[in-house]
Formats: structure tokens, C-alpha cells, sequence
């Protein structure tokens, strides 16, 4: 039996050179004439040691990393398929410990599995929940996903089950299931792994979804600038319906469900699910007012459930291992886990999933390792662009809806983006104002026009003009969008900007006649 050689095409570890390191390796098996075959396989989340590069052996799976193209004929020699010695061994990739310490339930496959071997997808465990689900009434699929308290992990927290059942419950000819992948902040990547990675689990939890509703038809809204993932996608649904999972007669059963990839062309605004309708439905993402809700009046006028990738791809474990299973995760009102993005200037960025209820500072300190340029944490910002900046004196906060809540901050998508103290926060601040004013769809004024103002605002403070009564205005300012915004846009533009104004005050009185051109901002 050939030997298998595991090299991420996970788009973190094509940008860090696994293609070129592919294609060398394949050379190097031909031209030795070694019984070996190449498998893609998606990112196990450990991007500094990315490509990260594993075999099969005998005794289970041995890493290297990270692996470049130049390297591959000295592990070749130091007896790479035997798991070989080599100042690139990491050995038993599940005994690091980053992944030790994690609870993986939604990404127990990902970097294992071929993403695209609906064979290996059954051998781990895929398709236990559809399997379980087929066999049961609408209701008790709705019950069970209540019961586990999923929660939506898009960034709005709003309980799964709740609008599942909202659209069992309407009436129509026709419903439908969209899958929110349009994956626009800052720091986050868990949706382009879990979909470049283990595409079926994806599929999986639509077709759930849409067992559990009465919905017949589904949509993946993908955002233009994830190719890799649009590809895998694509290819999986193909697949799928080949193998009888989707189409007519789901897994052999009275169930029909079928769907198709939607790609948008990069709004940051059609994330908000009632301008992502407004695309998919072939119009400008611009967003809706409600109500109607969704559940009731969605895709072209009928019932649609609007769930983010991995809340999606949480139900195959529920309805496989049980809602009691499931909400044993957790903390409070937040069950399960989560998978936390860390990103920015940071020692050990990647992806770490875990039960709610670690500190921020355990996430930032032990499991990223601190800063990359070795200088003091001087702020975090979890929940993208729009999420709010904490301070150390904030690190003993839980990862938590309700502990970040109540300490005037956002888990959202749950990225965390990591700043030394060399950041300045009011420029941070001023482009949290700006990034809305780009984005803006328009529609409202509050956002449209006051994150325009804010910027402004933000610029007469760091040339010293008025300070007081500027920082006054833009105090005002956040408080018209907090709550005139029409959605989170403008909605909450303010977290990153109050929280930057309240935690670093400093930074927002800068020495008297130093005057200089506002630079971009880290995003």
C-alpha cells in the first residue's frame, strides 16, 4: 500500500508556499520511484507551522514543519515515509500543544481527511447525523438542535433552534436554506477552513436544516475572494448529489434536498442576511428593513432559514452525538464550542477550538504565545473590524456572549486580532469610522453619514483642534448609529471606537503641534 503524504491546500497554507512544496514533492516520489501518493488535505489550523506536512507511518501520523519547497530532498533522505528524524519533526501532530488543548467537535476532520473523499468523510464519522435525522420527524430535529443551545456563530448569538423552528411553522409552497459564507472580517478564517477542508460537513448541516424546516432547496452565499473554497465547494456538491446524498431521494429516503453555489462580489454589507438576500436574489446588497423577518419573508418572499457556516456545520455532531452531548460545552447560555480565530501580531496564529469559557487572556497568552515582535499586548479586538478593543485589565473576561456583553464588547465570528503597544488607538478608531463609510451600503443616514463625520472628527483630534469638544462629538456621533443605524453596520461602528476612546484616553490627546498625515491603520 503506497504511503500518504498529507500537504494542505488550505488557502493559509498555499499562500506560505504548499503548492510549490507539492509539486516538488511529487517530483522528488517519480524521480525515486517511491511507492507514496499526495493527498491535499485542509489546514489543521496551525498556521505558523504551516505547510505543515504529515505522513502515514506504522505507528499513525507523523508532522514536519514548516516544510519548504527546498527542503523536501533532504527529508526524502532523512526518511521522511518511515517518519524519519529531521530539524523539521514535529512528530505526533495531535500531541502539539495547540491541538492537545483543544476540543475539536465541528473541526474534528479538518486536516485529517481528503475534503473531497466522501469514502474517508463516512470512515470518520460523516454523515452519522444525516443518517440519524432522515429517520426522524421535522419536530424532534428541531427539538434536539434547541435543546443542545447551538446558537448562531455568525456573530449574532441568536438561538439556532428558535429560527428553525420559525420556519418549520410557516406556511408556503416553498422554502429555503441559506448558508451565510460571506466571511468579511478582519482576523476570522474559520468559515474558508471548515469549507476548504471538509466541504460534506457543510452540506451536511444544509441538508439537516432542511429536513428540519420543510425546505427543499439551498444556497452557499460565498464571497468572491475565497477561490479555493468556491472550488472545493462546488466539487463537493457535484459529489454529493452523485453519491445520493443530495437531489430527490436524500440517502435513499422521502427527503428531497438539493442546492447550489452563489458567489457575491465582495460587499462587506451582504454579511447582514437581508442584503445578502437582496444579491443572491440579483439586486444591490443593500439592507432590508424588518420586519418581516427572514424566517417569514426570505428568499424570494418565503420561508428562509439564514444560518452561518459553522452553525451549519455544528448540527451533524448534534444530531450524531445528541443535545445533551453537545451542551455539556460550555458556559452560561454560550454551549457548545467555538472556534476562535487568532490572528494579527501574534506568536501562534491559527485557529483553536474550544468549549466556551476560556479568559481572553489564556487565548492570548498561552495558547498565542503572545506577541510576534515580543513587545507587551497592548489591546485585542474580537469580533472583526466592528468588534470592541480590550485591554489587559479586560483578559480575565471569559470567551462568552454574555461576559463580553456585559463588558461593552462583541464575540462576533470570534477573530481576535492582537496589537502591541506601539498601536496608536485613535488611528484604530478612525478607521473602524472608515471602513464603514466604505462599506456602507447607503441606505441609512446614521451610517452613511456619520461614519463620514467620524472620520473627519477623527482628524481634527489628531491635529489638536478642539480636542475636548471633538472627542464630545464623536461620543455623540457613536451614540446616533449605535442606535439609528438600520443594521450592525453603523449598529456597531461605535464597540471598536468607544471602546479604543474609554480603555486607551491617551491616545486620543496627542502632545500639542505634532502634526502628521493620518496613516492607514492596521486592519
Amino acid at each position: 500500500m503506497s504511503v500518504k503524504i498529507y500537504i494542505p491546500g488550505d488557502s493559509g497554507a498555499v499562500a506560505l508556499g504548499a503548492d510549490r512544496l507539492a509539486l516538488s514533492m511529487q517530483k522528488a516520489v517519480r524521480a525515486q520511484n517511491l511507492d507514496a501518493v499526495i493527498i491535499r488535505n485542509g489546514s489543521r489550523g496551525l498556521y505558523w507551522l504551516e505547510p505543515m506536512v504529515e505522513v502515514e507511518t506504522e505507528t499513525g501520523r507523523i508532522a514536519y514543519g514548516p516544510v519548504r519547497a527546498s527542503d523536501v530532498d533532504g527529508l526524502l533522505a532523512a526518511g521522511l515515509l518511515e517518519g524519519g528524524d529531521h530539524p523539521l519533526l514535529l512528530g505526533d501532530p495531535e500531541a502539539l500543544p495547540f491541538l492537545k488543548r483543544q476540543t475539536r467537535l465541528t473541526f474534528a476532520r479538518c486536516g485529517i481527511t481528503d475534503p473531497l473523499s466522501l469514502d474517508d468523510y463516512r470512515k470518520h464519522g460523516g454523515l452519522a447525523g444525516l443518517t440519524n435525522a432522515v429517520a426522524m420527524e421535522p419536530k424532534a430535529i428541531v427539538t434536539q438542535v434547541t435543546e443542545s443551545g447551538l446558537r448562531g456563530r455568525g456573530g449574532a448569538g441568536f438561538p439556532t433552534g428558535i429560527k428553525w423552528n420559525t420556519v418549520l411553522e410557516a406556511q408556503a409552497p416553498q422554502k429555503y436554506i441559506v448558508c451565510n459564507a460571506d466571511e468579511g472580517d478582519s482576523g476570522t478564517f474559520a468559515d474558508r477552513m471548515i469549507m476548504e477542508g471538509d466541504p460534506f460537513l457543510v452540506i451536511e448541516g444544509m441538508i439537516i436544516a432542511g429536513i428540519a424546516t420543510g425546505a427543499t432547496k439551498g444556497y452557499v452565499y460565498l464571497r468572491s475572494e475565497y477561490p479555493h473554497a468556491i472550488l472545493a465547494m462546488n466539487r463537493a456538491v457535484v459529489i454529493a448529489r452523485e453519491a445520493g446524498v443530495l437531489g430527490a431521494s436524500v440517502l435513499g429516503s422521502d427527503h428531497a434536498f438539493d442546492m447550489e453555489i452563489r458567489v457575491g462580489a465582495g460587499a462587506y454589507v451582504c454579511g447582514e442576511e437581508t442584503a445578502l438576500l437582496e444579491s443572491l436574489e440579483g439586486r444591490r446588497g443593500v439592507v432590508r428593513a424588518k420586519p418581516p423577518l427572514p424566517a417569514h419573508k426570505g428568499f424570494l418572499g418565503r420561508p428562509t432559514v439564514i444560518n452561518n457556516v459553522i452553525s451549519l456545520a455544528s448540527v451533524p455532531v448534534i444530531m450524531d452525538k445528541g443535545a445533551d452531548y453537545y451542551r455539556d460545552f460550555g458556559m452560561g447560555r454560550s454551549r457548545g464550542t467555538i472556534p476562535i480565530q487568532i490572528a494579527g501580531n501574534v506568536k501562534h496564529g491559527g485557529l483553536f477550538e474550544a468549549a466556551f469559557g476560556m479568559t481572553l487572556g489564556e487565548l492570548i497568552d498561552d495558547i498565542g504565545g503572545g506577541t510576534a515582535t515580543g513587545r507587551p499586548v497592548k489591546a485585542v479586538q474580537v469580533g472583526g473590524p466592528l468588534g470592541a478593543y480590550f485591554p489587559r485589565e479586560l483578559f480575565d473576561t471569559p470567551f462568552d456572549y454574555e461576559a463580553f456583553a456585559g463588558k461593552d464588547g462583541l464575540i462576533g465570528h470570534a477573530g481576535i486580532v492582537v496589537f502591541d503597544d506601539s498601536a496608536d488607538m485613535l488611528k484604530q478608531a478612525r478607521f473602524a469610522f472608515e471602513f464603514c463609510a466604505v462599506e456602507s451600503c447607503g441606505k441609512c443616514t446614521p451610517c452613511r453619514i456619520g461614519s463620514t463625520r467620524g472620520v473627519e472628527v477623527a482628524d481634527k483630534i489628531r491635529d489638536g483642534i478642539e480636542t475636548e469638544s471633538q472627542i464630545t462629538l464623536m461620543t455623540d456621533l457613536c451614540n446616533t448609529m449605535k442606535f439609528g443605524s438600520l443594521c450592525a453596520l453603523g449598529g456597531f461602528t461605535p464597540y471598536p471606537v468607544m471602546s479604543a476612546l474609554t480603555h486607551f484616553p491617551d491616545d486620543f490627546r496627542p502632545t500639542p503641534g505634532m502634526k502628521s498625515p493620518m496613516p492607514q491603520a492596521a486592519e
